[in-house]
């Protein structure tokens, strides 16, 4: 079992939070999209024969790509890799590209789970983000999902918005979960000194929420979600039974997974590797054969690290039985050893021989982390 994730780098317009690597969209993704396929054939062995259980197209903005365009691509990888009958296939979608004959056509092609960016529900915080759509455009392409025959829905919202308060973010919460979706993935943000917000941070025109009120929001989130039938099964993503995303899951579970396209990550428990962040320098590298990513060699240390990572974030946390297994004793004994005090605090529960985070520990997840990470 195997994961693809191909990184979409194409934006109409730029977001005043995003730190993730992007360039304004072209009228012309065909080089993009072969230089992709080609990586694809290039990097092939680096699944190791597993066959692929779910491709995920994130961004940018995949959306912006035509429905021809997307055809090829997924076409492209069916031809490459063994791809499952059930595979998982998710587009992040901006709401004002979709129409529903898009959402009949892209659900012909393969697709089955769509995640909307909507962030939110207020008109105002959707300019003061930059974001190009607004709250009707979000309802209808929610409307039309529906009607195309999608089942597999989720929206990502943003708390923590300076200037944001809990009531307005509970207003979010409420009409998202009116709507029939599955999943909701919620972030706080984070304003990172590259980005737009970080320029007017450094300013002194743009301060991040205060401790309170964010913690205000998280548990306000915790509760909405619970109330509307949402399991919490990490720190950000919640979903109906049976709903979790299977790719997402699969990250912090472990999973091996190839990242296609500019700044795209990659995984198979030996190695990490992440693509060049720059669109043309991808393409060239690709089109000719050069190397166009760093590589990292993954130690027993690393592996571990990764493990603590990704596992307390879920719901299942850290599996002790697997700690013992894959790092012997003295990785148990590491493990028991730490968590004594986080326990004895309250921030963590032993659960059935998993080390799981409770929600006051949640709140301070990356501190916890950090405390268990073998330097």
């Amino acid at each position: 079992m195997a994961g693809i994730y191909i990184h979409i780098p194409f934006c109409k317009s730029i977001c005043h939070y995003c730190d993730f690597y992007k360039v304004l969209d072209e009228d012309n993704h065909s080089r993009f999209i072969n230089a992709v396929l080609l990586e694809a054939k290039l990097r092939k062995d680096y699944l190791s024969g597993e066959s692929v259980s779910t491709i995920y197209l994130g961004g940018g903005t995949p959306s912006v790509l035509s429905v021809k365009e997307l055809s090829d691509l997924i076409d492209g990888l069916y031809g490459i890799f063994n791809v499952e009958n059930d595979c998982e296939i998710t587009i992040e979608v901006n709401p004002d590209d979709v129409g529903i004959e898009w959402l009949n056509e892209i659900r012909k092609i393969g697709f089955n789970r769509l995640s909307y960016g909507i962030q939110s529900w207020n008109d105002d915080i959707l300019r003061m983000l930059n974001r190009r759509h607004n709250s009707k455009q979000a309802a209808e392409a929610l409307i039309f999902s529906e009607k195309a025959g999608f089942e597999n829905i989720s929206v990502d919202l943003i708390y923590g918005i300076p200037g944001y308060d809990s009531a307005s973010w509970g207003k979010d919460l409420e009409q998202t979960f009116g709507y029939n979706i599955k999943h909701l993935s919620a972030y706080h943000m984070t304003i990172k000194p590259e980005t737009f917000f970080g320029k007017l941070k450094k300013a002194g025109k743009l301060n991040e929420l205060d401790e309170e009120e964010s913690n205000n929001q998280f548990n306000l989130l915790i509760e909405k979600a619970e109330n509307a039938g949402f399991i919490q099964y990490e720190i950000s993503n919640f979903a109906k039974e049976g709903w979790f995303s299977k790719h997402n899951s699969n990250y912090w579970r472990q999973v091996i997974y190839i990242g296609l396209g500019p700044s795209a990550h990659s995984f198979n428990r030996i190695s990490r590797q992440w693509n060049i962040s720059n669109l043309e320098k991808y393409i060239s590298a690709v089109e000719s054969n050069k190397k166009f990513y760093t590589r990292e060699e993954l130690d027993n240390k690393k592996i571990f690290n990764e493990y603590i990572l990704t596992s307390l974030r879920t719901m299942w946390g850290i599996d002790l039985d697997y700690i013992e297994i894959n790092f012997s004793k003295e990785g148990y004994d590491y493990v028991m050893n730490l968590s004594r005090k986080f326990i004895d605090y309250g921030l963590m529960r032993l659960e059935n021989n998993h080390l799981v985070l409770t929600n006051t520990g949640k709140m301070i997840s990356d501190n916890i982390i950090s405390e268990f990470m073998m330097v």
